[in-house]
């Protein structure tokens, strides 16, 4: 392997780069509720809409992000391997960077056209992750690689901890008379250019020998299609499917039923979303890894995906006079995704082989941000006959794939 100049600076790059990509994911969750809720001073709905055109528009506009990944994630690792790390990062976190600048510019002048824009543009150059996580492979030893990638974890968890914080506190005009709901994304906007100068700065290309295979746009519709060249991993890809999407028809509209529902203001909505990330990481650290290589995957999956479901479930019959039960059921929700990703990634690891591990694993990328996608743009329309009813499909669909999984993986020498 290369000798790799300042691998400690580069790793702290790396890092850095992770933790505002989920950070910038989790300060969007506060605000997005601000934006559709009548009465809010944020409110960016035209006055000839009502509130079910707001949900509806809300729903798109969630879902334009990961649909957009959908579409580039794969072309992007391409082009990573190709023309390099470093090339892909520069222009993934630049398109980041323009993404926070406009969509805070949007909501100051109330532009919806211009909120799309945005967002699709930081889903389309939103490579960050995949990128980042191939450079943390090339510059790592074999005795330091699940170390690195360990920190990886603890990267993202502090970022969707931080992220609503921040942009709970930072959009709360009670807090400063001048914060509103753009002040988050002049903060994000700025930590991304620091994160741009960083990688111009300390990042060295660390591909050794770049692809010569001509680019692929069509790979991700091939992705999807590949999953039926894999029937062993037919039924868990699938299972996760139905986890993932039922779990973005609860995350796309929670907030927004906190505020109408329950009150909360963006900085209450923010420590709530805060505590699911603390919630998540203890039950990474203190279940997850004691199960981890002493229970079979598939065992914990039979259980975890179904128990995922029954704890969305709960949230539906909250009644409004009873705020703690919230608090209450969001450690059993935490732990059981928790499982849930944690087992299922180990089990579609284990089962495909060294040859297609890689493509296995940009297949279920693909399958998990459709999963992100359509459900949200369906929850903006179930959102229209009673907010709530979005948390009985979350719950609903996130059963069905449990129950999906338990009654078609086969178990049979496992």
């Amino acid at each position: 392997m290369k000798t790799v100049k300042s691998p400690n600076k580069i790793l702290l790059t790396i890092f850095f780069t992770i933790f505002l990509d989920l950070f910038g994911i989790g300060i969007l969750i506060p605000v997005f509720p601000t934006l559709v809720v009548p009465g809010s001073t944020s409110n960016i709905i035209p006055n000839s809409w009502n509130v079910a055109s707001g949900f509806i528009m809300l729903g798109w506009l969630v879902a334009s992000y990961p649909l957009s990944q959908f579409i580039s994630t794969p072309i992007l690792g391409q082009l990573a391997d190709k023309y390099g790390r470093r090339y892909v990062l520069i222009l993934s976190i630049t398109g980041t960077v323009i993404s926070y600048l406009l969509f805070g510019l949007a909501i100051c002048i109330k532009n919806i056209p211009l909120l799309f824009f945005a967002r699709i543009l930081d889903g389309i150059s939103g490579g960050n992750i995949s990128a980042a996580q191939a450079v943390i492979g090339d510059i790592s030893t074999d005795k330091n690689r699940a170390k690195n990638f360990g920190l990886v974890g603890v990267s993202i968890g502090i970022g969707f901890v931080l992220g609503p914080f921040v942009g709970g506190r930072l959009s709360d005009s009670s807090i400063v008379s001048w914060f509103n709901a753009a002040t988050p994304f002049w903060f994000a906007t700025l930590l991304s250019f620091i994160n741009l100068i960083l990688v111009i700065k300390l990042l060295p290309d660390t591909l050794q020998n770049k692809s010569t295979v001509k680019i692929n746009i069509m790979s991700p519709l091939n992705n999807i299609m590949k999953i039926f060249l894999h029937k062993q991993l037919l039924v868990p890809i699938i299972a996760s499917f139905l986890f993932n999407a039922g779990f973005t028809f609860f995350t796309t509209f929670w907030s927004v039923i906190l505020a109408h529902n329950f009150g909360f203001t963006q900085s209450s909505i923010g420590d709530f979303y805060a505590y699911v990330g603390i919630m998540i990481i203890i039950a990474q650290g203190l279940v997850v890894r004691r199960f981890s290589g002493k229970v079979k995957d598939y065992k914990v999956l039979d259980i975890s995906i179904i128990l995922s479901g029954v704890s969305i479930l709960m949230y539906y019959f909250t009644p409004k006079s009873h705020i703690e039960f919230i608090y209450a059921v969001t450690p059993f929700l935490a732990l059981f995704v928790a499982l849930t990703r944690a087992f299922n990634m180990s089990l579609l690891s284990v089962t495909a082989t060294n040859q297609t591990r890689g493509e296995v694993m940009g297949i279920n990328s693909s399958v998990t941000a459709l999963a992100q996608s359509v459900p949200a743009i369906m929850a903006g329309y179930i959102a229209t006959t009673h907010v709530m009813l979005v948390i009985l499909a979350g719950a609903f669909t996130t059963i069905m794939g449990g129950i999906y999984f338990r009654l078609f993986y086969d178990k049979t020498n496992k």
